[in-house]
């Protein structure tokens, strides 16, 4: 952190990468503590990213936390091919943030949504008024990367529904007349500044088909709620899975989705 600190300057992106096989025994190795140091560093302009190596002691969740307090990303780097993904084609957006603190707020028509859900972000979730909150500290994006939110949604009226009604629940809605699916806003700061810009938009119907990024992503969402024994995945196993990422690879230059696919069918076989 001194020398990264030593090359800070106006309009410069100063970022340490820290390589590690997850085991913190030499100085500062208290998780809290260091938490708090990367953090106290994150306001300073410097920011922290990390890099797994080795087998066996590797701690994924503690590298996701002090990569998420260093406002940087976290990555295992077990094969050559996942090391050219990671520090040749995705080093740009690794490094160099476009968007500090990010926040998205979805709000759904209750006229028109009767449940939903939010799969993944669980280490990410904010409460509803730190969404205006500046001093809120959420997630950078780097340039060139995308950010993927997937919601299941079960329409009013649909045999799906869970919840039963509730008794001191609403019966009049604002927007009943409205075909809005829901209300999307999103926060950033840009690089450097302390005030959020606000962006709004409402949610409507898509229309056609899905697109392959985003039934991949569907499918990679559905993938990590069978490895841990999802609870709301009804009929929906490892063949629809599979069938739908395989459906979805597009062009996979490099074969990172195909790779994807590869390992599906390898934890298939171990659930068995």
């Amino acid at each position: 952190y001194q020398v990264a600190e030593g090359m800070n300057g106006d309009g410069e992106v100063t970022r340490v990468i820290l390589a590690t096989d997850g085991d913190f025994n030499v100085g500062l190795s208290d998780p809290d503590a260091l938490k708090d140091f990367i953090a106290e560093k994150r306001e300073t302009g410097t920011y922290l990213s990390v890099l797994g190596f080795g087998r066996g002691n590797l701690d994924d969740a503690t590298m996701q936390a002090l990569a998420q307090n260093g406002n940087g990303t976290a990555a295992y780097i077990d094969t050559l091919n996942e090391a050219r993904k990671v520090l040749v084609d995705q080093l740009t957006g690794a490094l160099f943030p476009i968007a500090n603190d990010v926040k998205i707020q979805v709000e759904f028509n209750p006229a028109q949504i009767a449940e939903y859900r939010l799969i993944g972000y669980e280490t990410r979730a904010l409460n509803r008024e730190d969404f205006a909150n500046d001093k809120v500290d959420a997630g950078d994006i780097g340039a060139g990367h995308t950010v993927t939110a997937i919601y299941e949604i079960t329409p009013v009226g649909s045999d799906a529904i869970r919840n039963g009604p509730l008794r001191y629940a609403e019966t009049e809605q604002s927007v009943s007349v409205s075909d809005e699916l829901g209300y999307f806003k999103l926060r950033y700061k840009e690089p450097g500044q302390s005030t959020s810009i606000l962006i709004e938009e409402p949610i409507l119907p898509a229309q056609g088909e899905a697109g392959s990024d985003v039934r991949f992503s569907v499918a990679m969402a559905g993938f990590g709620q069978l490895l841990r024994d999802g609870a709301y995945l009804g009929g929906w196993g490892w063949d629809e899975a599979i069938q739908l990422a395989n459906g979805a690879k597009g062009e996979d230059a490099f074969g990172y989705r195909a790779e994807a696919v590869n390992l599906m069918r390898l934890a298939e076989a171990l659930d068995r």
